[in-house]
């Protein structure tokens, strides 16, 4: 199972041209709307994918609730044989959506484990630590980096912090997301010290890059 067309994880491959879902060699029923969407996760790891995004690209034709995609993402787990408590393949997003959890080298990218890693912040009034991952900005309630300002979207735009390097990518706002003044269209890397425009609010973004230690963890 060599073939461009197949993507491993862990002792799962999927067959692309087949459409089919293998577990060391043996195949595995899965429904055809599971498989595309295991495979959507698959292949824009390690980027979360909004749950609204996720309905657009399983039902561009057709509206669904959300207990739909609820119900696929259920029906993969259960196919993998992982504990939504403690996934080890798909990664909820509580209120945003769902994430590919593995390891590049285990879904077969044949990218290396990342050397380094960063630190990364957002300065505004104050300054706000990043996760590793998904960090939303805007004016939910939820969000990472939170704006009580007109002209900024509930969930205006997000920044996802993988090893040592961060991208940040609007998320449909309505007065745009700008990086050194130029509204961006889709995710873009972020340097140090980019200043960021979120509408008419500008913040700065940090990072701080560290190479990895080599010493095992015990």
């Amino acid at each position: 199972m060599t073939s461009r067309n197949r993507l491993r994880f862990g002792e799962f491959t999927l067959d692309l041209d087949a459409r089919q879902l293998f577990k060391q060699g043996t195949e595995i029923h899965v429904s055809p709307k599971a498989f595309e969407l295991l495979l959507l996760l698959v292949q824009d790891r390690p980027r979360a994918i909004s749950k609204a995004d996720l309905q657009t690209r399983l039902w561009p034709e057709a509206f669904v609730t959300e207990a739909s995609l609820f119900g696929l993402i259920r029906e993969i787990r259960l196919v993998l044989g992982e504990d939504p408590r403690h996934p080890r393949f798909i990664r909820t997003l509580h209120g945003f959506g769902y994430a590919f959890a593995t390891s590049d080298e285990a879904a077969g990218a044949g990218r290396p484990a990342p050397s380094a890693h960063a630190t990364c912040w957002i300065v505004a009034d104050s300054q706000i630590r990043l996760a590793e991952g998904v960090n939303i900005l805007g004016r939910d309630s939820d969000a990472t980096v939170w704006f009580d300002r007109p002209g900024v979207s509930r969930r205006h735009a997000r920044i996802v912090v993988d090893g040592a390097e961060a991208a940040i990518e609007d998320l449909g706002s309505t007065n745009g997301t700008w990086v050194r003044d130029e509204r961006i269209t889709a995710a873009t890397p972020l340097r140090d010290r980019d200043v960021i425009r979120l509408g008419p609010v500008a913040v700065t973004f940090r990072i701080r890059r560290a190479a990895a230690s080599t010493e095992a963890l015990v």
